[in-house]
Formats: structure tokens, C-alpha cells, sequence
């Protein structure tokens, strides 16, 4: 009773934030944000499996149990009922639509109540499906482009810090036994097989079917979970030994500890000496997100190496406290629009805007198919005064992308004013150009840009076998009198498409200059 009970005040958090006009980021981050607010004890894991179905067929329930009339006859206890709405419609999912169609629960009065309606709701169900024209409910999502909303692959990287004297041969070996089949392209990956990537070092991508975290490997963190793409940060940096970076916006921490394994890695104490003081400056706004960052640099190995800062980027970090820096990684918030597990949330804000614009009488939306972008943990980075300040007939997207680039370009600028940096690398998980080319022609035109000397990277500098590159036809909306310069601008560039490159949807840049 303990997980539908933590499950229902779960549910209950996310009735509450649709409540409030539109459900604000992933679904995954709305379950893992009330988990936290309401300190559940059971496994994160296992309550987004139950939500992330009873969610999508919440609607059709709801009529299920109302034409059952299981609603109707709720047992009461001083007036009140004994058992909560959403409690019984996660009991009743689990009975009618689960793959077991049992109730994952010993003797209890509430089981028993809601099996005396299995009968009468199996047959409502039957007459739902019916009327819907369909034998299953499952067919009433599919096309909608969230029946794919998973990852092609699961990327994992060896970590050679956690790897004596940085000797990552014996963890490659390892992974070579556990997967023995190689397959030479990523598209060619099935259960048990194993591809080494051609673009970042130490890089391996294996079927997400396979349990690689209940692997030694990656409970010593001698491997680490990380989108291919989320990589391309810290293997275009490529710093040495004796740079000094700042991660601006690190939690939770995967670029952080990329960046150190590229510093400390091949190092023979890796890092590690007494004296040595912290070369990588982590910067995160969130405390609750600050602590997730701490954790991943411990379990990495790279604590040492790491100082942790607890606040706004922009405000807290300064040349004086982040002496001889000479790289910074910038990976702001966006809209996560190239991330998995957003679809189904977007699908259902995008079908709420379409029809509170029919209630006001909106007859021509151009952009109905295009969801509107989910709102991040870290949204409160963005500047309220603009959101105010926007027209109110400003597309909702176009709005919210806007605010966003403002801020990306602001959270860049700071970056490149530090006196000693040489290189930037700037990077986003969205496919908007809004987030990515447009931020970094606007910083090309700033005269304080143009003034420290910043330019792009030249194609060789930035992972330069990567195929897919920046949008040539956004620089060329501003540079148009030199095709040349924009090509050159665009090759800079490194973009990724979400599934179509094996992975998320990215975007990363090098901003470079000499001193």
C-alpha cells in the first residue's frame, strides 16, 4: 500500500501543476521534483513506470470509473471517504491496462473494494474501445510521435580517473567480455553487442535493453551514463593538465567530470597530490541540484580536483575567484527541446493551448503542431521582466525561446569578459536555432565581443569528423555578403538531430581568441 500511496501524492502534484495552465518540464523531472517535496521512500524508478502509463490514460479511466459508478459507493469514515480518488484510479490502471492486470498488493480493504468493480469496468473498458474504434488503447497514441520517445542507445564512457594510473585497458576488457559481439555502426546495435564511437575517445554504446548499471563497472564509477552528444563539450575543449576551467552551469555533472577526466586522466597521481589545488570551478545555482553535482564528482574520483560554487554563474563567479582560467564549458538552460521523454508532456500542453485557443475563438493557429517547449528546474535564471514585457499576442513558443536566447547570450558574454580565457565551448540539447546559431551571431555582434576579440572555431578545432554541422543559412540571413565566412561560421558548429545521430538533439560551438 506504501508505493500507491507515495504514487498518489505524486499524482496529486502533477494534477496540481496542470491545474496551473500547463505541466512544466519532462515527465521524468515532474517525478523525481515531487519525490523530493515529498520525501517518498519508494523507488523513483518505480513510480514514473506506474504514472508514465496511468498519465497517458488518465482521461480514458476517469470514464471507465465513472460509467462503473466505483466513484459513487466509496466507503466513508466520519463523513469522509475512506479511499482518495487517485489512489483508486492508480489501483484500477494497474488492473485494467498493466501488463499483469494485477494490483501489486497483498489483503487490503481498498483492493478489495476495487475488485468488486472489476466486472462491471472490464466491460465499460470493452465499450470505451468500441466507441473509440480500437482493440487496444495503446493504438490511440501511436503516430503521435511519442511512442518512440526513448533513446536509440545507451552511451557509456570508461572514466579513467577512477582507473589505476589512468590504465583504462582492463575496464575496456571488461566491457569486451560482458558484450563480446562488436557491431561497426551504432544503427547496427541489438541486445549484447557493443560499438566503440568514433568520435569521442572511450566511448561505447550498447542496447538500452541491457542492464549496464547493475554492472561492478559502473557501481565503482569506472563507467559513466552519458549521451554521446552530451560528450562533444569537453572532447572539443580538450583541456591539458594545466589549464584551469569553469563548468558554469555543472549539475549535474556529466560535462564537469568529462572535462576532468580529459585534465587528470593520463596524469600518474591523476590529480590526486596533497598540494594541489582545485583547477575545475563548478558553478550551479540550485542547492538541491548543487548536492547532485557533489555526489557525481565523489563518485567519478575527481572531487579533489573540483571546487563546487553554489549560485548564479553570472554574479558569483569573477577573475578573482577563478584566477588563470582558461576555459569555460556553457551549457545554460534551454528548452530541452532534443531531449527524450518530452513528447507525451509537450503532446498534452500543446493539445490544451489548441483548445483554450478554440474557447477564445481562435480560428487560425499556424503553429498548433509545434509544441510548446517545456519549462526547466533552472527557468529562474530567466528574466521575469521579459515574459512581462512581451507582447501578449507573441506566439508562446516564439516568446519563451526568446527569453532563453537572452539569457544564454548573457550567461556566454560573462564568460568571454574573463581576461586570461582563451576558449569557450557554448552548447545546448536544443534543435532551435533561436538557442544556438542566433545566440552566437548575436554575440558576434556585440561590440564588447568584437572588442576581447572572440571568434569561431575553425571546423578542425571542433570534433571536425562529426557530418552534421551548424545552420549556414542562419549566418547567411546577416552575413550576406561573404558565403565564404559563412560556411566557415557554420562548419564551426557541430549539431545533432535527436535519434536520427544516436541520441538526444544537441547543438555545440568553440569560441576561441588569442592573447
Amino acid at each position: 500500500m506504501d508505493f500507491y500511496r507515495d504514487a498518489t501524492w505524486v499524482l496529486e502534484y502533477m494534477e496540481q501543476q496542470e491545474a496551473r495552465g500547463r505541466i512544466s518540464g519532462s515527465l521524468q523531472t515532474l517525478v523525481l521534483r515531487s519525490c523530493k517535496v515529498y520525501k517518498i521512500k519508494s523507488n523513483p524508478k518505480h513510480i514514473y513506470a506506474i504514472l508514465d502509463s496511468c498519465w497517458r490514460y488518465k482521461p480514458y479511466l476517469e470514464k471507465v470509473m465513472k460509467r462503473s459508478g466505483i466513484l459513487d459507493d466509496i466507503p466513508k469514515r466520519k463523513g469522509k471517504p475512506m479511499y482518495q480518488r487517485l489512489t483508486l484510479l492508480l489501483l484500477c490502471h494497474d488492473m485494467l491496462l498493466s501488463r499483469s492486470k494485477r494490483i501489486q498488493m497483498g489483503k487490503h480493504p481498498i483492493k478489495s473494494y476495487v475488485l468488486k468493480y472489476k466486472t462491471r469496468m472490464n466491460a465499460e473498458l470493452a465499450r470505451l474501445k468500441v466507441k473509440l474504434k480500437v482493440k487496444n488503447l495503446s493504438e490511440l497514441f501511436t503516430g503521435d510521435g511519442t511512442d518512440d520517445d526513448v533513446p536509440p542507445v545507451r552511451w557509456v564512457r570508461v572514466n579513467p580517473l577512477r582507473c589505476p594510473k589512468g590504465n583504462t585497458d582492463s575496464v575496456v576488457d571488461e566491457l569486451t567480455r560482458k558484450f563480446p559481439t562488436k557491431v561497426d555502426s551504432w544503427r547496427d546495435i541489438v541486445p549484447g553487442t557493443i560499438y566503440h564511437d568514433e568520435f569521442v575517445p572511450l566511448l561505447f554504446g550498447v542496447h538500452t535493453q541491457d542492464k549496464i548499471t547493475s554492472h561492478e563497472l559502473y557501481k565503482q564509477g569506472k563507467i559513466i551514463i552519458q549521451d554521446r552528444a552530451s560528450c562533444f563539450p569537453a572532447t572539443i575543449l580538450n583541456p591539458g593538465p594545466h589549464d584551469i576551467v569553469v563548468d558554469a552551469c555543472a549539475a549535474p555533472g556529466n560535462k564537469t567530470t568529462h572535462v576532468a577526466s580529459y585534465m587528470f586522466g593520463n596524469e600518474p597521481d591523476q590529480g590526486h597530490s596533497k598540494d594541489r589545488k582545485p583547477q575545475i570551478h563548478a558553478f550551479e545555482k540550485d542547492p538541491e541540484r548543487a548536492k547532485i553535482l557533489q555526489k557525481m564528482v565523489k563518485t567519478a574520483g575527481c572531487a579533489q580536483n573540483i571546487q563546487v560554487n553554489v549560485g548564479d554563474f553570472t554574479k558569483l563567479a569573477t577573475p578573482a575567484l577563478c584566477k588563470g582560467v582558461t576555459g569555460f564549458i556553457v551549457d545554460p538552460s534551454c528548452s530541452g527541446s532534443g531531449i527524450f521523454g518530452r513528447k507525451y508532456v509537450d503532446s498534452l500542453n500543446s493539445r490544451r493551448q489548441g483548445a483554450d485557443s478554440q474557447k477564445q475563438g481562435a480560428k487560425d493557429n499556424e503553429d498548433e503542431d509545434v509544441p510548446e517547449e517545456q519549462e526547466q528546474d533552472e527557468d529562474d535564471n530567466v528574466d521575469g521582466d521579459e515574459a512581462n514585457n512581451s507582447k501578449p499576442t507573441r506566439d508562446p513558443l516564439e516568446t519563451r525561446l526568446a527569453k532563453l536566447a537572452s539569457f544564454q547570450f548573457q550567461v556566454v558574454k560573462h564568460a568571454m569578459s574573463f581576461p586570461t580565457a582563451t576558449r569557450i565551448v557554448y552548447s545546448t540539447c536544443s534543435i532551435h536555432a533561436e538557442e544556438n546559431e542566433r545566440v552566437v551571431i548575436d554575440l558576434l555582434l556585440d561590440k564588447k565581443v568584437q572588442e576581447w576579440g572572440w571568434t569561431v572555431s575553425k571546423r578542425e578545432r571542433a570534433i571536425p569528423s562529426w557530418p552534421r554541422r551548424g545552420l549556414v543559412s542562419e549566418f547567411e540571413e546577416i552575413f550576406r555578403d561573404d558565403k565564404e565566412k559563412c560556411q566557415e561560421m557554420a562548419d564551426g558548429c557541430i549539431r545533432a538531430l535527436p535519434k536520427e545521430d544516436g541520441g538526444i538533439g544537441f547543438f555545440a560551438v568553440s569560441f576561441e581568441r588569442k592573447l
